[in-house]
C-alpha cells in the first residue's frame, strides 16, 4: 500500500547529555527532516512542526513502552513478575525489558516520553494520542505513539553517525516499512499471558493529552528493525 502523508519521528532515549538522538522521516517518500538531531526538544518541535500543517505523526522510542503484569488469580502468581515479553529474545538470547539495559532505558525513556508528550501537548491544546494503529489511521488521533526494538542483528552499523543517531534512523524507517507493507498490527512483542501495562498511556495522560483511559492495559505495538539488506 502507498503509505499516508505523516510524520514518522524515532527517539533514542539515553542521556540527554550525550547518549540522545531523534531522527525523523515524512512520508510517503521517506525524506529526512532535517538530520535529526541530540535533544528532546528537537523531537519535540519536529513534532508539532507537522501537527501545525495537519500531519499526523507516529512517534516511536527505543524503549519498553509496556511492561507485563502477572495475573494475580493463580496461587504464587507473583513469580512471574519481571519476566521477558514474548518476542523479546534478540539472536537467541533473552534480554527482558526488567534487566540491565532494559530496565536502564525504561527508567530513561518513561521520563523522556513524558517530557516530550507534555511539551507537545502545551503546543496542541487537546491533541488525540493513541497506542492503537486503527484509530490513528483512520484519522481519529493525530499522535500515534509505539515502541521500537532495535537490538541484535537488526542493530545498525553507523556510517558517520552516532549509534545512537543510527539507531533512531533504523526505528523510523522500520515503521515506513511497517506502513508501507500495511502491519502496523502486528506487533513483534507482546506481553502474554500477563496483563499489560501500557506506560505510553500513562505517559499521554500524565501529559494532558486525550486518550483512552482503557488503553491503559492495551498492548503497545512494538517493531523490530530488520537486518540491513546487502
Amino acid at each position: 500500500m502507498t503509505p499516508m502523508e505523516t510524520r514518522v519521528v524515532a527517539v533514542d532515549v539515553g542521556s540527554v547529555r550525550n547518549n540522545f538522538a531523534w531522527a525523523a522521516l515524512d512520508l510517503p517518500g521517506r525524506r529526512p527532516v532535517g538530520e535529526g538531531g541530540s535533544h528532546p526538544e528537537g523531537a519535540a518541535l519536529a513534532v508539532l512542526e507537522a501537527l501545525a500543517g495537519g500531519v499526523p505523526v507516529a512517534l516511536g522510542f527505543e524503549a519498553p513502552l509496556m511492561v507485563p503484569v502477572s495475573p494475580i488469580g493463580p496461587v504464587d502468581g507473583w513469580r512471574t513478575l519481571g519476566q521477558a515479553r514474548q518476542g523479546e529474545t534478540a539472536d537467541g538470547h533473552s534480554r527482558p525489558w526488567s534487566a540491565g539495559a532494559g530496565s536502564g532505558a525504561l527508567a530513561a525513556g518513561l521520563v523522556q516520553m513524558a517530557w516530550v508528550l507534555e511539551r507537545v501537548g502545551s503546543g496542541v491544546p487537546g491533541l488525540r494520542c493513541t497506542t492503537r494503529p486503527d484509530p490513528w489511521l483512520a484519522g481519529d488521533a493525530e499522535l500515534f505513539v509505539w515502541e521500537a526494538f532495535v537490538s541484535g542483528v537488526g542493530k545498525p552499523v553507523p556510517a558517520g553517525i552516532t549509534q545512537h543517531a543510527a539507531d533512531a534512523a533504523a526505528a523510523a524507517d522500520t515503521f515506513a516499512d511497517r506502513l508501507e507493507d500495511g502491519s502496523l498490527s502486528a506487533s513483534d512483542v507482546v506481553c502474554t499471558p500477563a496483563s499489560s501495562f501500557n506506560l505510553a498511556a500513562a505517559a499521554a495522560a500524565f501529559a494532558g493529552l486525550a486518550i483512552a483511559s482503557n488503553e491503559l492495559r492495551d498492548q503497545v505495538q512494538v517493531y523490530r528493525t530488520r537486518p540491513a539488506l546487502l
